[in-house]
């Protein structure tokens, strides 16, 4: 399928700028975006092909709006006071460019087919699933497994998930924004536009992709060790990640079934005898409980504080 065309129609040409470069920057989606400063230039891209959705100012009057032909028409406002034709759907402008891309998905979901409508799930091979875990309390995990996701986040479509019972809002992460309850919520439902629903989920940090940690501690704890792996399945074949970092809690259900799924286990710790200590009763019971093929795939890893 070739990309979709999306147009940005707007005087204020700034504001356009940044928000198509916020949206050409998601690699999940599968349209073209062009600016265009007024009604002119829209029916020149018109002519060359067609627009399949349009972003347009509500400064325009309504009669210059109709003259442009799109699949679905959005119209930005700054205020209350603009109405909007049949056939508009009104998005306040001058919120995150996060906000507008769920209301733009959101609106297309509804009425189209949403497999792959923006998503392009082709992947070079197999997902790379790379676990984080420790039973060393303060080993630096979080921040090894965000500084690692970075850096494989410059050649490879990366996600990291915090499935840590308490992973810290307000520390490592923002204060606002989806969290992992929500993405668990979809997952649930097992939605054919799973897909496209997470790209709306999912917070841009530092050119990492992440799932923010859940703000209620048993919105992780009551997870099942299926519905995990469950929502690892969706995510690997609907999405265009290649490589997923879960960064795990040892409190979570089922906890070394999940990381069975693996295809890697880093194991940050710091270098002292109690840490030591514990790695090695964990090794023993991982022996004693039967996943030696867990134990396997742990590399011990030098912690990042």
């Amino acid at each position: 399928m070739s990309n979709r065309n999306l147009v940005i129609c707007d005087r204020e040409e700034g504001y356009a700028e940044a928000l198509a470069v916020f949206l050409m920057r998601r690699k999940e989606l599968a349209f073209q975006v062009q600016v265009c400063g007024d009604i002119a230039q829209a029916q020149t891209v018109l002519q060359e092909r067609p627009i399949d959705i349009l972003l347009i100012g509500g400064a325009f009057p309504a009669a210059e709006r109709r003259r442009l032909k799109a699949g679905k028409v959005f119209l930005l406002t700054g205020s209350g006071k603009t109405e909007a034709d049949d056939g508009e759907t009104v998005v306040y402008k001058y919120q995150s460019g996060e906000a507008i891309l769920a209301e733009v998905i959101r609106k297309c979901s509804e009425e189209e087919d949403g497999d792959s409508l923006f998503i392009r799930t082709v992947k070079a091979g197999k997902i790379r699933i790379i676990g984080i875990f420790s039973p060393v309390h303060r080993s630096g995990k979080t921040g090894y497994g965000l500084k690692l996701g970075r850096e494989l986040a410059v050649s490879e479509n990366v996600l990291y998930l915090n499935m840590e019972l308490y992973g810290g809002i307000g520390g490592y992460f923002p204060k606002e924004g989806h969290t992992l309850a929500d993405v668990l919520y979809y997952a649930r439902q097992e939605s054919r536009n799973f897909g496209l629903v997470l790209t709306t989920l999912v917070e841009r940090m530092d050119g990492l992709d992440c799932l923010l940690p859940a703000r209620v501690s048993e919105d992780v704890r009551s997870v099942t060790a299926e519905e995990w792996v469950g929502l690892i399945r969706q995510i690997g074949e609907q999405s265009i990640y290649d490589v997923m970092i879960l960064d795990i809690d040892e409190g979570l259900k089922g906890v070394y079934d999940l990381l069975r799924v693996c295809t890697e286990i880093h194991v940050p710790a710091a270098r002292d005898m109690i840490a030591a200590a514990k790695l090695l009763q964990m090794d023993e019971e991982l022996r004693l409980l039967g996943y030696d093929d867990v134990k396997k795939k742990m590399v011990k890893r030098e912690s990042v504080t």
